[in-house]
């Protein structure tokens, strides 16, 4: 018996192990977060959640700087990165292999402590090429001001957040939040999702004193740590708090998981005022989601039917006959409500009218703008326009950071853009960067900004060859070059650009024929400047061309002429050579003559003496007749 007994025990320690460890291989992985301490040069830990936040190095431009933090919600750090106008309007972080999802960001923004002239700069900032706030006179001195949030989906690997300025002092940037949410996070309707953007409007907790994160509410990280800021009263008298230290039932829930301390308190409307209202200031004309939070909390209701209450936003019911025992199942137990209005004026009022019963409860309020995300620059071009930045050095102050065209309010200076709806994407349709120093040379990569109309880049420093890739861009129109330093002959591809009306190359060193497809452009109202250019020949108003050769057999030519030089230096060398020969042998025999001479004297006298003993003996045996032998 007490072996079965120990035998069902093991049994169920094994099932619980089991149990245990399938839990843990489901469990939800914790969501990607991270957090920039900008212009630090080492990693931070902020009390009283020993929070990390990773220094800003390799992420922007910028400049570091001591921080004057401006408000109590502010991170507790002592730097931050701000952007002068001399590095160009537009700045912006850039974030890599970010994985996909749905996230909240959050930038804080700064003062630089050593700037007394500078202490509250204004500026608009993006997220991922859509302008999500401009900051406003005033924001230092308001805590629910001093960062701006924004809810957006990322599905690229990467997030660029920018500033731009406004020429109201430097954007100064304290702090940087990326904090991923459920995807189905705040889905305020089937629209909802990718290509939306929510911007935070007002986020508050009713009833209570003290700002607050969601870290300082214990609640679940896939809530994005989102900021609560406490409003105790909607107005004078008007109104009381209410709270309690009971457990909240229904809180937490995915996928917007709100904290259950959240719902612990709430301001409940007054006996002179049955009526809970409150009014903020919005931008007109836009869409708002506003998401509502209460639970009954209210020792003296205790059961269905005892409160029940409209809901009117600028004075349309949007929810009737609300009764939060009923609706979310029990006293004590998380209700939220969410709808989407469109706000002409330029102020939003929630009221909460009672019907049963003499007041109405509210627990929290969320107020986003709906903003559709901006359609992106086509990426190609995107390249195509930062090789061009390298390969000719466009000046810093020109900014080109971020996106070319987006936002609208901000495009890069010198870029053109407009919208192709084939792609449904921006595509820069101009490029005008004449008199900007720039210097270096023009790459093949240009011909991917295909819907070019114009390009400007006259009065420059720009050498090598006119890219023969320039007459793959069909929608050429205007092409100046003027006044820089392209050498080498004109690209017969050129000819091939049907659109060009206007094509201005002179004051260049080019050389070489004009290619005849242009040539015969100028009949037809086109207008073409290739002056000044010493080496150009072959139309009306440039040298006559000589006999057309190829490159081939110009290289050619040269080879030969060279080879001919080096054979007359050849024989040059030989004939002179040969010279100094014979000269040298002259001088020799000049100085042997007397020798010479001596010699040939000596050998005559020699010859005579022997010729005339030879005559003598003749003579001697003639006059003494016969000699015999016996």
């Amino acid at each position: 018996m007490a072996r079965s007994i120990l035998l069902l025990l093991l049994l169920l320690l094994w099932l619980l192990v089991l149990c245990s460890a399938f839990n843990l291989a489901w469990a939800r992985p914790a969501p990607y977060a991270l957090r920039i301490s900008c212009g630090a040069r080492e990693n931070v830990h902020t009390a009283p959640t020993n929070t990390l936040w990773f220094k800003d190095s390799a992420y922007t431009g910028g400049i570091p700087a001591n921080a004057s933090l401006p408000g109590y919600v502010s991170p507790h750090l002592d730097t931050l990165r701000y952007f002068p106008l001399s590095e160009g309007p537009e700045n912006c972080y850039q974030f890599d292999r970010v994985p996909h999802g749905h996230y909240t960001v959050r930038i804080f923004f700064g003062s630089v402590k050593s700037k007394s002239d500078d202490l509250e700069p204004l500026f608009d900032i993006s997220v991922e090429g859509t302008l999500i706030t401009s900051l406003k006179s005033g924001w230092s001195s308001n805590d629910d001001q001093v960062f701006a949030e924004a809810q957006v989906f990322l599905n690229d690997g990467s997030l660029s957040i920018c500033f731009h300025s406004t020429g109201h002092g430097d954007p100064a940037i304290l702090a940087l939040e990326i904090l991923q949410l459920d995807d189905k996070a705040y889905q305020f309707s089937e629209q909802s999702g990718q290509g939306i953007i929510l911007r935070t409007v007002s986020r508050m907790s009713c009833g209570d004193g003290k700002p607050k994160f969601g870290a300082d509410y214990g609640g679940d990280p896939w809530g994005g740590d989102r900021f609560w800021s406490p409003i105790t009263t909607f107005g004078q008298s008007a109104d009381t708090a209410r709270s309690t230290e009971s457990s909240i039932k229904q809180a937490s829930k995915p996928p917007n998981f709100y904290p259950a301390g959240l719902y612990k308190r709430a301001i409940v409307s007054s006996d002179s005022q049955p009526n809970l209202e409150y009014t903020m200031d919005v931008d007109p004309n836009r869409n708002y989601s506003i998401w509502l939070h209460f639970a009954e909390i209210d020792s003296a209701v205790t059961g269905v039917g005892q409160r029940v209450f409209d809901i009117l936003i600028n004075g349309d019911i949007e929810f009737k006959a609300v009764d939060v025992v009923k609706l979310s199942g029990d006293r004590y137990a998380a209700l939220v409500l969410n709808t989407t209005v469109a706000v002409n004026g330029r102020s939003l009022t929630i009221t909460l009218r009672p019907i049963i019963g003499d007041h109405a409860i509210i627990c929290a309020i969320e107020i986003f703008e709906i903003i559709v995300a901006e359609s992106k620059t086509s990426p190609e071009e995107v390249t195509a326009l930062k090789i061009l930045k390298t390969a000719l050095g466009l000046p810093v102050r020109l900014g080109w950071n971020g996106d070319p065209c987006v936002p609208q309010q901000h495009p890069w200076s010198g870029a053109d853009c407009q919208f192709d709806r084939d792609s449904s994407r921006w595509v820069i349709d101009g490029l005008g960067l004449d008199n900007q120093g720039l210097k270096g040379f023009l790459r093949d990569d240009l011909s991917k900004l295909r819907h070019l109309q114009s390009l400007n880049l006259s009065g420059n420093s720009i050498g090598g060859a006119i890219p023969s890739s320039l007459g793959a861009i069909p929608s050429l129109e205007v092409l100046d070059l003027s006044y820089n330093s392209f050498n080498g002959s004109i690209p017969e591809t050129l000819g091939q650009l049907t659109s060009l009306r206007r094509l201005y190359l002179n004051s260049n060193s080019l050389s070489g024929r004009v290619p005849a497809a242009l040539g015969g452009r100028l009949l037809h109202r086109a207008s073409f400047n290739f002056t000044d250019n010493h080496g150009l020949c072959g139309i009306p108003g440039l040298r006559t061309c000589g006999p057309h050769l190829t490159g081939g057999a110009k290289v050619g030519i040269a080879f030969g002429v060279l080879g001919v030089f080096l054979l007359i230096i050849i024989c040059s060398i030989c004939c002179w050579k040969r010279r100094q020969n014979i000269l040298r042998t002259q001088q020799m025999a000049a100085r042997e003559a007397p020798y010479a001479k001596k010699r040939t004297n000596l050998s005559q006298n020699i010859q005579l003496s022997r010729h005339h003993n030879h005559h003598g003996q003749s003579r001697t045996a003639a006059e003494n007749g016969p000699i015999l032998l016996s």
